[in-house]
């Protein structure tokens, strides 16, 4: 049965079709050319990008260094004068930034800031700029592992830990005193240690 002769007037031709399919094709490879050059301009993007965040990164971690090596001095010159006052007899040597290393001399176990020792104690100091929570637990850590350093070495001193803050927000400042640790902050130009009625300081 032949085809109805307006059906037939809407087929294209051989040509026809061959055209629309080329033109077809050519506009495909139009879009995947410009969607890989926007994924090659995205990837270089992203490097750039990378590039930049390791330098500020880098920039952070030596201000970050160069602030706490300038808090250790505003800390270290008055820290013994303001223990002594608390009884205890520290003389004026004071050690800064004491690495603990392990049995091989090849690990660093970790880094104590300012350590201040006599004949019956030894109190490791953590600087920094604004104490958080996680600081103080890291210091716990520091101080259990300075405890079993010395326990290799016979040396049954008592061990207590402080956190020096130039800004000590209250709540850090509140984990830190019932974990133990003396809070040392900024009083004008100078540093004080906080002592609140009811503190005991934690043995190591």
């Amino acid at each position: 049965m032949p085809l109805p002769a307006d059906l037939l007037e809407n087929v294209p031709t051989l040509e026809e079709f061959w055209a629309t399919f080329t033109k077809s094709q050519e506009e495909e490879a139009r879009r995947r050319e410009e969607w890989e050059r926007g994924m090659a301009e995205l990837r270089a993007a992203h490097r750039k990008t990378e590039k930049v965040v390791d330098r500020v990164g880098r920039q952070m971690g030596d201000l970050h260094n160069r602030f706490g090596e300038l808090a250790e001095h505003l800390v270290a010159p008055g820290i013994i004068r303001r223990f002594n006052e608390l009884g205890y007899h520290f003389d004026d040597t004071i050690a800064e930034r004491v690495r603990l290393l392990d049995s091989t001399g090849q690990k660093i176990l970790t880094e104590i800031d300012l350590l201040l020792e006599n004949g019956e104690y030894s109190i490791a100091v953590e600087v920094k700029s604004r104490p958080t929570e996680k600081d103080v637990t890291h210091h716990e850590n520091r101080l259990k592992i300075l405890r079993e350093h010395k326990n290799r070495r016979n040396d049954r001193r008592k061990i207590r830990g402080a956190i020096a803050g130039a800004v000590f927000p209250e709540d850090e400042k509140a984990a830190a005193l019932e974990a133990g640790l003396y809070v040392i902050e900024q009083s004008g130009d100078t540093m004080k240690i906080n002592v609140p009625e009811g503190f005991t300081p934690r043995d190591w």
